[in-house]
């Protein structure tokens, strides 16, 4: 295995259909996103380079997640069909060393253990090709017409998993004498290699890299990743006053026909709120400590880089955020029809699942400075874990 570098491209394109239409790639799972866990798993190996992400059309304009590790180097839009979608993945790889093994994984497989990726990408090093298999413990059935017409030995079928790993520029030659195969999807990205007369090897699977189709999957994804050994909750409060100019951020987002707060940063108090608490819940100080209001932290700062900076003090102390409860107070201005956006932008920064993340507003019955219209406050609790995953 010494030498070994491999490129990665995880393929997130599809529908869900099994699932009822919603997105299981975007399910929650211990607070993060199901596809998460599976990049992170990916990028826990040291072989693993370079991992291109190969999403929805509409997904590929989004801004990028604040969870993806740094080795995505590339987020693409997918094509209608798996292998149009692994194309357009490999077109981001086009400039990598032609010797290196290039992995090709399902999104939707988050249970994806490194010594299983360095196992598949030594073989496709050494043998071209190779995928990892599982044997099938069940009694399979060939059935004609509604009828049995004869059992299959088990022992001549197997289970196929990803990552399918092929050398570079064995793939390459391949796909250039690849004959057209109409308008089939293929499901497998060895079919593709077989129909091009690669020799496919095969090394030993993982029972427990299962990929989750159907909603009985995803329950024991969570079962597996999902539950923290420790959990800690933590409350933040913030406040400031309206200061001079348009364009006030709260919660992550620009309102752009309201005054600004007033602060050494851009005055974003929700955020501020939120990084108090995520820091108390880990016993890690305060932001003003962190971050004083003097020349070491630049002024003007944006409140999202400061968050961010929270959530890699968790990450190095071994922390997660796992859910963030905000409320926002304040008489003005109206801010329901943000509210949304400040869901999934906090969410994004945190790494977390929207539906961990609840954002309440308190506009009436106010008293003192945000009663008045002169300053906006924000309370949060939030809830952080340690991984229940053993990687």
């Amino acid at each position: 295995m010494t030498g070994v570098v491999a490129d990665a491209v995880v393929v997130a394109a599809g529908r869900s259909e099994r699932m009822g239409g919603a997105d299981k790639l975007a399910a929650d799972v211990g607070g993060r996103p199901l596809l998460a866990w599976t990049l992170e798993g990916l990028a826990a190996s040291p072989i693993v380079d370079r991992i291109v992400l190969v999403v929805s059309a509409e997904e590929a304009t989004k801004p990028r997640p604040a969870w993806l590790p740094d080795k995505v180097v590339s987020v693409v839009g997918g094509g209608a069909r798996r292998q149009d979608s692994v194309r357009l993945g490999l077109g981001a790889l086009a400039d990598g060393d032609e010797g290196r093994v290039v992995l090709i994984h399902d999104g939707a497989r988050p249970i994806v253990d490194p010594e299983l990726v360095a196992r598949v990408a030594a073989a496709a090093r050494e043998h071209g090709a190779a995928i990892p298999v599982v044997p099938v413990s069940e009694t399979l059935k060939r059935i004609e017409d509604d009828r049995v017409a004869a059992t299959v030995d088990r022992r001549t079928v197997v289970r196929a998993q990803t990552p399918q790993g092929v050398r570079a520029d064995v793939l390459r030659r391949a796909l250039a004498t690849l004959p057209d195969i109409g308008d089939d999807e293929l499901t497998d990205d060895a079919a593709l290699w077989e129909a091009a007369g690669l020799a496919v090897h095969v090394v030993d699977g993982d029972p427990a890299n299962i990929k989750v189709t159907q909603p009985s999957d995803l329950e024991v994804v969570r079962a597996r990743l999902g539950g923290p050994d420790v959990v800690r909750t933590g409350f933040g409060s913030d406040g400031h006053a309206f200061g001079p100019g348009d364009g006030l951020r709260l919660g992550g987002v620009e309102i752009p026909n309201a005054p600004r707060l007033f602060g050494h940063s851009d005055g974003d108090a929700a955020l501020h709120a939120i990084a108090g608490a995520l820091l108390g819940a880990a016993a890690l100080g305060d932001l003003g400590g962190l971050h004083p209001a003097d020349v070491r932290t630049p002024r003007g700062i944006a409140s999202t880089d400061l968050l961010r900076g929270v959530r890699g003090n968790l990450a190095d102390a071994g922390w997660t955020p796992r859910s963030v409860d905000l409320t926002i107070r304040g008489a003005r201005p109206w801010i329901q029809a943000s509210m949304p956006a400040m869901r999934e932008a906090i969410a994004d920064l945190l790494g977390l699942g929207v539906d961990a993340v609840s954002v309440k507003a308190a506009t009436g019955n106010l008293s003192g400075d945000a009663g008045a219209g002169r300053t906006i406050e924000a309370q949060a609790v939030a809830t952080i874990g340690r991984p229940g995953s053993d990687r």
